[in-house]
């Protein structure tokens, strides 16, 4: 049986995003066994994936590493991939390619950079969305596309009865006012505003939570709502998945949760700024929907709360 390659590390929300490509990858290739290069963070995540044979773990040591180097590049050179599916698209991954396959095109080693249409600048290509992309990756390489714009990331869920049991949850309102330290610019400020609102209108129909991430747990303790933890500990990715998904509704920052959101089908608001759009990331989806502003301190709680009350 021949091999095939796909490289992801990303974060969490390229994670869950990636998932429909990586299935019309594997439905493309049913005599061919499928490898997935990931980061320690998605190590055991991607394990789980039904469309996913092996899982080979980079470590991301620095480039100047060269027994670490020497070492990846044997490992991944033993299998002999048939085919290369860069889905990472990064400065790293390009160097890979230049050990590995130095003179291959896109038959070998599929990337945003081997697949660049004619007469396309590598910036104004990058200006679509991420999932259009991929599905131009995939289609240069005749393969079907029909999961790539489509992602669904409820293979990542796992039972969580025990939990909801212990917080009681049934109804509930799930919000992820978080973002990392670094990118402040996609924290919006006015959450216990908006869960003022919800309890002032909504009532008991439903209880408001969040869910912290390891880093999270003390910062919480500053919205009024709900923590969920799993005995004092964040909940992973698996458990994280399951209470996104069965949520009445989630609003959160443009981060990791809310692309799992939008991907396990979960109905609810992301709040962007000027950083991004909500297109270029590929976020919109039927039931999961974004307020784009160009100052979110500007982006008030009423008006949040206008549109959570509307699609709820």
């Amino acid at each position: 049986m021949s091999n095939i390659l796909i490289i992801k590390h990303g974060s969490l929300g390229d994670i869950a995003q990636a998932s429909g490509v990586i299935q019309d990858i594997s439905e493309n290739h049913k005599d061919y066994k499928i490898h997935l290069l990931t980061t320690k963070p998605y190590f055991e995540l991607f394990k789980k994936n039904p469309f996913i044979h092996n899982v080979i773990l980079d470590k991301r040591l620095p480039r100047y590493n060269l027994i670490y180097l020497y070492l990846l590049m044997r490992e991944i050179k033993k299998y002999k991939f048939a085919k290369v599916f860069d889905l990472q698209n990064s400065s790293r991954t390009l160097f890979y390619k230049n050990i590995l396959y130095p003179k291959s095109n896109y038959e070998v080693w599929s990337s945003s950079i081997t697949t660049l249409p004619s007469e396309t600048a590598k910036e104004d290509f990058d200006k679509i969305s991420v999932l259009e992309r991929f599905d131009h990756q995939l289609m240069t390489s005749s393969l079907k596309t029909h999961h790539t714009l489509k992602p669904d990331f409820s293979w990542a869920c796992s039972d969580i009865n025990d939990i909801k049991k212990k917080y009681e949850l049934k109804n509930y309102i799930l919000l992820f006012p978080f973002c990392s330290p670094h990118l402040t610019i996609k924290k919006w400020p006015y959450y216990n505003d908006l869960i003022k609102l919800i309890k002032k209108n909504l009532g008991s129909g439903y209880k408001i939570i969040t869910a912290p991430g390891p880093s999270e747990v003390d910062d919480a303790k500053k919205f009024d709502a709900i923590s969920i933890l799993d005995n004092e500990k964040a909940l992973n990715i698996f458990q994280l998945t399951s209470l996104i998904k069965d949520s009445s509704f989630v609003i959160a920052n443009d981060t990791g949760p809310a692309h799992i959101a939008a991907h396990v089908g979960a109905k609810g608001l992301t709040l962007f700024g000027k950083h991004t759009t909500a297109y270029k990331v590929s976020i919109e989806r039927e039931n999961f929907k974004a307020i784009q502003v160009n100052e979110l301190k500007n982006l008030s709680a009423e008006k949040v709360f206008e549109r959570l009350n509307n699609l709820i």
